[in-house]
């Protein structure tokens, strides 16, 4: 747990590089409370406490935990505020699975979150829960030119954007352009169907689909997805790996180790691997940039792609960006760009709860 003062002027108060529309604005931001924002992933969860006032946001105190390792998100959040805790005015949750009904199973984690628990647990009144890309969305409006990097050129128009975030799993959301500001939309469109576009391709469906059923595109643009590839890799191309390769993975988990010998250029087989999530990443995009007709822009968020950064070959990127046959022109027209700031979905759950708090 760290402390820390660092200040976000609300949306309402300043605009946003990139605009956007909550769902409940308040023109009155002068009230003072306290609340709780998390982002609640499949491997960790971070948590940061702020105060609101005079239209501005400001960190307090925050931290970073293994999901996994609490039995309820109540649990987890006892632990980040201590025995003798501020009383919070409200609580404002991004999560990784579809929120319905105030309720929301975790994807690739084991517990579920509700509002009534959160209520009960933390003895505050006001909660909200949205899905983890919902509040990807909603940070966009947080961020600055700093935490934001051109993967692919496009035009300047106006429209509908995306966000697709790779991590433990696969997150996709869109944002609806009405003229003035974007408003955010959750999906599970991480869990559709791979679509193969080669022979190597199908080759590797057969191998997850032996191994999982169902081959979404999460199994593959994911840090389990990257570990999967290798595999296959590993077994197609007749190559073990080095001895003492994953000696390190209680330390860092394979999918690291893997980028990180790729990015070294001390393995063809990592290297293959990251070609590969490099060309699925960049054909997954494409599909939601068409399904949302993005002309605004697709956004990549997540745990993996800021810190491989340099390791991607652009022009791979771009030309399996571009392979939709009749509809290349308009993806030409799109802009792909890399969401550099981690806590994107947490400030997104922040902004989103402080213009919304009862």
């Amino acid at each position: 747990m760290t402390v820390k003062n660092e200040i976000f002027s609300l949306p309402l108060v300043h605009e946003s590089l990139i605009p956007l529309a909550f769902l409940r604005p308040k023109t009155d931001l002068h009230t003072k409370a306290i609340l709780l924002a998390g982002d609640v992933g499949g491997t960790k969860s971070s948590l940061m406490l702020f105060e609101i006032n005079n239209g501005q946001l400001t960190i307090f105190q925050e931290g970073v935990y293994t999901t996994k390792n609490y039995k309820s998100f109540t649990a987890l959040a006892r632990s980040f505020l201590g025995k003798k805790f501020p009383t919070i005015d409200g609580v404002c949750l991004g999560v990784a699975g579809p929120v319905n009904m105030g309720k929301v199973q975790g994807t690739n984690f084991p517990w579920e979150i509700t509002i009534d628990e959160i209520r009960k647990g933390l003895q505050v009144k006001w909660v909200s829960l949205l899905n983890d890309m919902e509040a990807n969305a909603y940070g966009l409006a947080a961020l600055q030119r700093k935490d934001l990097e051109v993967l692919k050129a496009g035009s300047d128009i106006d429209g509908n954007a995306a966000i697709i975030s790779s991590g433990t799993g696969l997150g996709e959301a869109g944002l609806y352009w009405y003229g003035a500001r974007y408003h955010p939309f959750a999906t599970e469109g991480g869990h559709c169907d791979f679509s193969p576009r080669n022979d190597l391709d199908i080759e590797l469906w057969r191998f997850l689909h032996k191994k999982y059923g169902h081959v979404s595109w999460e199994r593959l643009v994911s840090g389990p997805g990257i570990c999967d590839i290798h595999d296959f890799l590993r077994r197609l191309r007749k190559q073990p790996e080095p001895f003492g390769f994953f000696k390190e993975t209680v330390k860092e988990d394979r999918a690291k180790i893997i980028t990180a010998a790729a990015l070294k250029g001390s393995d063809p087989i990592c290297t293959e691997t990251l070609e590969l999530y490099v060309r699925y990443l960049a054909a997954e995009a494409a599909q939601l940039a068409l399904k949302t007709k993005a002309t605004g822009g697709v956004y990549i968020g997540g745990g993996i792609v800021p810190k491989i950064l340099r390791g991607i070959d652009k022009e791979l990127f771009h030309k399996n960006f571009v392979q939709s046959g009749r509809m290349n022109p308009l993806l030409e027209l799109i802009p792909v760009t890399v969401v550099l700031n981690e806590n994107t979905a947490l400030l997104g759950a922040a902004l989103y709860g402080a213009m919304s708090i009862d």
